[in-house]
């Protein structure tokens, strides 16, 4: 029987004080911890002041209405002053629609919010500037919230939807005002029969108030959620169970299939398996563990989808589509952390951990909207794969399913990710095959050993 190898012993004063253990774990730490924290704070840092054409539908439904012989159409008019607002101008992209659109808009989440002008909107502002009434209606202006596309976006919409309206209440009480001065120096200039015939009598002090402010907002969820949907968040967690599950799986299933090759030791607690080192070219090995990777994504999305709908209990329809779309985002994430550790190697997973969740993150739109993150950020949002994985759990979980909610582009890069993936690993592990870059496998003289204590040894 074989002598086995002696091995060299060293102690934890010993190994610390190599240089070669501390040098390249300060090196990788530091600059981990340097890159995320720009990459994350970067993002948030200032989302008001960031935000660039945010899309806020604007609908102006008022009829109009006539007073004193001539024709008044206030909500045209606050419309324009609206949409030519210089201080909102670059802010917020303002889709003029109507209100039949703006609800399907909101419906697709290409909106964040929308503000509407009522039917009634100038017979009730010209109301306040007739005579006085017992209780007057104030004219109001009703905000659109929408959630659903994202609930800092919807409030922030909502937030710039309640300043415009007071703005417009400030604009219209001043005129009002001018009106009732007018209205007051005309009665003084005549006898008090006529001013009684003039129906102007002096307005109390309620009507005085309503006058200086008198537009009102009403606040509406013009997309409504269910109680169990996060306030919109619920999809933005989902899709990130499936990006981790498709990362983490392939660093599992990676180091599972070189345990079964004899590449690495299987470690229980203080037992030690190793087994004989078995040959496999750089390109059957990736190929083996992308094929676990894309059988095994079909339980770890329909676990995922167990364990958020039927244990946690979050809103959610469409289950059977919801899982084939987890099945494909998690196969498309783990082939493509699987094709960065083929060719980046023992850095694969800190690159992939970097393009899938460092660079993701916080150009996924999912918390913060693109909208209101740097440029950068948003020019990342156009291939980054979070981005697609949660446009398209946001269509299955709040927006029915719809493609054009967000689900068609989603398949799309879902699909062209998983095939660019694949056919990088391929191409390279190919390349390193041809030049003979083979990984080394470590031989044994004798038969495998059996497990037995660490201390044993």
């Amino acid at each position: 029987m074989p002598e086995p190898t002696p091995l060299f012993r060293v102690s934890a004063r010993g190994l610390l004080r190599r240089r070669g253990v501390w040098l390249p774990s300060a090196v990788v730490l530091g600059l981990l911890s340097l890159v995320l924290s720009m990459l994350y704070l970067g993002a948030n840092n200032d989302p008001v002041g960031s935000t660039k054409d945010l899309p806020i539908a604007l609908v102006d439904a008022d009829r109009g209405t006539e007073a004193a012989g001539r024709r008044i159409d206030l909500g045209a008019g606050i419309a324009t002053r609206i949409t030519g607002s210089a201080e909102l101008r670059d802010k917020v992209s303002w889709k003029k629609v109507d209100r039949r659109t703006a609800d399907d808009l909101l419906a697709r989440g290409e909106v964040f919010g929308a503000l509407v002008i009522p039917e009634d909107f100038s017979a009730d502002v010209a109301a306040l500037a007739g005579p006085p009434r017992r209780a007057p209606h104030p004219p109001t202006m009703t905000v659109l919230t929408n959630p659903a596309a994202g609930s800092f976006g919807s409030a922030m919409a909502a937030e710039i939807n309640r300043e415009v309206v007071a703005t417009t209440s400030a604009q219209v009480g001043r005129e009002l005002t001018r009106q009732a001065a007018r209205h007051a120096a005309s009665a003084q200039a005549g006898t008090p029969a006529a001013s009684a015939r003039a129906g102007r009598p002096a307005a109390s002090a309620a009507a005085q108030l309503m006058i200086a402010d008198p537009v009102k907002a009403t606040v509406e969820e013009g997309h409504p959620l269910g109680a169990h949907s996060g306030l919109g968040l619920s999809a933005f967690f989902y899709a990130l169970v499936l990006v981790l599950g498709g990362m983490l799986g392939a660093n599992v299933i990676h180091a599972q299939v070189d345990t079964a090759l004899g590449y690495l030791a299987n470690d229980k607690g203080p037992f030690r398996l190793l087994k004989p080192a078995q040959h496999i070219s750089r390109t059957q090995h990736f190929v083996a563990c992308s094929v676990l990777m894309v059988v095994l994504s079909m339980l770890t999305s329909a676990l995922a989808m167990a364990g958020a709908v039927g244990v946690v209990g979050i809103d959610a329809e469409h289950l059977g589509l919801l899982w084939i779309f987890g099945t494909c985002a998690t196969a498309a994430m783990g082939v493509t952390a699987l094709a960065l550790i083929a060719v980046f190697g023992t850095a694969g997973p800190i690159v992939s951990m970097l393009v899938l969740i460092g660079l993701a993150i916080p150009s996924a739109g999912a918390t913060i909207p693109l909208q209101a993150v740097p440029d950068f950020y948003r020019f990342l949002a156009e291939f980054e794969p979070f981005r697609q994985v949660v446009d398209g759990v946001r269509s299955i979980l709040y927006f029915g399913a719809r493609t054009d909610a967000g689900l068609g582009r989603a398949w799309g890069m879902t699909a062209v990710g998983f095939a660019g993936s694949l056919a990088f690993g391929l191409a390279l592990t190919r390349i390193y095959d041809r030049r003979g870059l083979h990984r080394p496998a470590l031989r044994l003289s004798g038969p495998a050993p059996e497990p037995r204590p660490a201390a044993a040894r």
